[in-house]
């Protein structure tokens, strides 16, 4: 995990611009926040070329909305919990404050809050990843051109890979040999049937393959829900993007 002891300054990358004066009850100005300044660019929620992940520096209250306009405190982002988290859209409100919507781990899967952009540390990525469940494969993505396209199984019909957007919470390296091969990249999404699965929550990963998950053909649909990869795939991945530059990275499957 990188050093997160940086100087307020730093903490405080969203400047906030907000020209648009809103009357009394009115929730926020529908400018987005900008990083470095009012001529930085817009920090907003994933495309086709970029994306922003935001980390948590220390311990951030999340709400459900704007506090102030009904949001009420749902919880906390925690590095421990997740290093960095996916950016799905930023305001600015009339205050001069800028507020970060981000992906949350954990049930449900579209699970999401709002935290406040002078508590997170905000920088752009150019990386996202495609699963396609009908073609079984991952894409992978650098600045909105295809970098690769990698041969995958998903989730089986009574076991399926859930769709949506997500982000990567956390790599661990693991023995090649074993189960889950020589990587896992541990995702926002969990299963929509299994609500623990081998003493965990049912999170859903992307990992590599080995020992008894070689008896499934890449190209087929036979997982408890996770996107199995060869183990030269994904050390692959790992290697290209950098382990500290998979979290918070958008995973779309579709």
């Amino acid at each position: 995990m990188a050093d997160r002891k940086v100087s307020s300054s730093l903490c405080a990358v969203a400047v906030l611009v907000a020209t648009l004066l809103i009357g009394p009850g009115a929730a926020a100005a529908s400018h987005s926040c900008r990083a470095g300044g009012p001529a930085g660019p817009p920090i907003g929620g994933p495309g086709e070329r970029s994306a922003w992940r935001a980390a948590p520096v220390g311990v951030v209250p999340v709400y459900r909305g704007i506090p102030g306009t009904g949001g009420e405190r749902i919880g906390a982002a925690d590095p421990a919990a997740a290093d960095w988290l996916l950016v799905l859209r930023t305001l600015a409100t009339a205050g001069g404050r800028c507020w970060v919507k981000v992906r949350l781990p954990g049930r449900p899967n579209r699970r999401a809050g709002w935290a406040s952009a002078r508590r997170l540390l905000v920088r752009p990525t150019p990386w996202r990843l495609v699963a396609s469940l009908p073609s079984r494969t991952l894409d992978v993505y650098r600045g909105g051109h295809l970098l690769r396209m990698l041969h995958a199984v998903v989730g089986a019909p009574d076991t399926p890979t859930p769709p949506g957007i997500f982000s990567i919470v956390h790599v661990w390296r693991a023995d090649p040999d074993s189960f889950v091969g020589s990587w896992v990249l541990g995702l926002t999404a969990h299963s929509d049937v299994l609500r623990h699965f081998e003493g965990g929550s049912g999170e859903v990963g992307i990992h590599g393959r080995g020992g008894a998950s070689l008896s499934d053909p890449l190209g087929s649909a036979a997982s408890h829900g996770c996107i199995r990869l060869a183990n030269r795939a994904i050390d692959w991945l790992v290697r290209t993007i950098g382990r500290d530059g998979l979290p918070g990275i958008p995973v779309r499957v579709s």
